[in-house]
Order: structure tokens, then sequence, then C-alpha cells
């Protein structure tokens, strides 16, 4: 049977404290005779005793802790495969779909750290973005890469991707903290967006973040129903909707960064998916 880490912890500290206590109290005996003397020798050995059971109970804990995280992050690593497996699969379905979750995965990523989110925060946002069309997997082929506008019918049956996304990340533990864009980055500031119609403030930051981003790469890109828009009009589109599509602070803060998020945009089309990164610890610190 395979001993568990705090039974070996328990083991070890419970074997070397015996030696300890049985050697110096022998020690003790045999050396020092007089009260005072042994009184004062006694004392000293429980600060030693302190001591030295303190730094082995540091060294044993922090080696199995250290494992742990060693598992945990391989178990992360694993999860994260998996969410580049979700995006190959959409890959193959859509051929839009690999450029625009690279750029949008980074420029989110970036435009969220300048709107000053960190920490898991941010990770949300990270994995959010790659993961916004997830829903899109539930979509049939011939609505999600059809060449021309969807009818009515059609776009009813589109509007369905977020509920979808919801459904898929909401049964997984590791996902759930990141649903948030997937599941409302169609919403609208005024109200008039899908799934839900939230309006202002009632739609998740990151959510109204990514709108941004998610809008402005969709109008700036070639896509299979149309063309990209020329630069001015994608701007102009964007000031238009402040307010009702888009957060007006969120808006300002876009134009604020534009010119950054604009090169960092053009530096990702180059990059293989499979180099899509995951923001460490310390970058989202």
């Amino acid at each position: 049977m395979k001993i568990k880490p705090y039974q070996k912890i328990a083991f070890i500290y419970v074997v070397l404290a015996s030696a300890w206590i049985y050697f110096s109290d022998g020690f003790v005996q045999s050396n020092f005779h007089g009260i005072l003397e042994v009184t004062l020798v006694q004392h000293i050995k429980g600060w030693v005793y302190v001591l030295f059971t303190g730094a082995l109970l540091y060294f044993l804990v922090k080696e199995d802790f250290e494992s742990i995280e060693k598992a945990n992050n391989a178990l992360l690593k694993s999860y994260e495969d998996t969410m580049r497996g979700w995006i190959n699969v959409m890959d193959f379905r859509h051929k839009e779909t690999k450029d625009h979750t690279m750029r949008v995965t980074l420029l989110a990523t970036e435009f969220a750290m300048l709107a000053g989110l960190r920490g898991e925060e941010l990770k949300n946002v990270e994995r959010g973005a790659m993961l916004h069309d997830v829903g899109k997997i539930g979509i049939p082929d011939e609505i999600l890469i059809k060449p021309g506008a969807l009818s009515a019918e059609e776009f009813e049956i589109m509007k369905q991707h977020p509920v979808i996304a919801l459904e898929l990340l909401g049964k997984i533990d590791f996902l759930k903290p990141c649903a948030d864009i997937p599941h409302c980055h169609h919403e609208k500031w005024d109200g008039s967006g899908y799934p839900q119609g939230l309006r202002g403030e009632q739609i998740p930051f990151s959510a109204r973040l990514f709108a941004v981003i998610d809008v402005w790469d969709a109008l700036s890109f070639e896509r299979v129903y149309k063309a990209a828009w020329p630069e001015q009009q994608v701007l102009d589109h964007l000031k238009s909707e402040a307010g009702r599509h888009f957060d007006p602070q969120v808006i300002a803060l876009f134009f604020t960064h534009y010119s950054h998020l604009k090169a960092t945009a053009h530096r990702t089309t180059t990059v293989p998916s499979s180099r899509l990164p995951i923001i460490s610890a310390a970058q989202g610190a």
C-alpha cells in the first residue's frame, strides 16, 4: 500500500522526535546533576527541539507541497491542451476561427491588462477569449459557414451559441470562472443584445472589454461572408456604437490604446495556433 504524504510526514516526525527525546534525555541525565543546571539544560533542549521539529516540518511539508504543485501544473497543462484541442476542432469546421481566435485572445488579454485586471481575473479573460466561440460547435455547418447573410431563422439558431457555450463550460469546474465572455460577449450596453438582454453594468466587465475587441476584429479582417472594412470605417462604427453596443468607458480606453492594440493584432497573424500562449502566473500577478 502506498503511503500518503500526510502519513509519511507524521511517521518521520514521530520517529525523529522520539529519538531526540530519548537520546537527549539520556545525555542530560548522564552529564548534568544539579537542579538549576538540569533545569537550564532542559530549557535549552526544549528550544532546540522546537527549532529542530519546526525545520523538519518545514522541509517535509515544503517537499510535499512542491510535489502537489507540480502535479497541479501538469493537470493545468492538460486542461489547457484540451482547450487548444477545442480550438482545433473549430478550426476544422470554421476556416476563419484560427487567426480570429489567436488575435482576439492576445488582444483581449492585453486590453484587460490595460484595464487593470491581474491574476485570476486576467487568466479568466484569456481563457474566456480563447473559448468565446466554443458554443459554435453546436451550430450546423450550413449556418456556421454560410457564405452570405443569415436568414432570420438561421440567425435565431446562431444566437444559441452563447447558451451552448455556458452549458459546456458550466459543467467543468476549471472553466466555470471563464464563462462570462463565451456567454455574454453578444450582450449590448443598451440591452438589445443576446442571449439574456443584459443592460449596462449587468454585463460582466470582461465581456464588455471583449465585445469591443471581437467586433473590431470581425470588421477589420475578411470573413467567409464579408470583406474586411476600411480601417476608418471600423473606427467610426465603434465610436458610433458607444452607449448602444459598447460601454462608453471601455470604448474610450480602447481608443486611448488603439495604436498599441492594432500593432499587437498584426503581430499575431503569423503565429501558429499551436503556439497560442497561456499567460503565466507571473504575468498575471
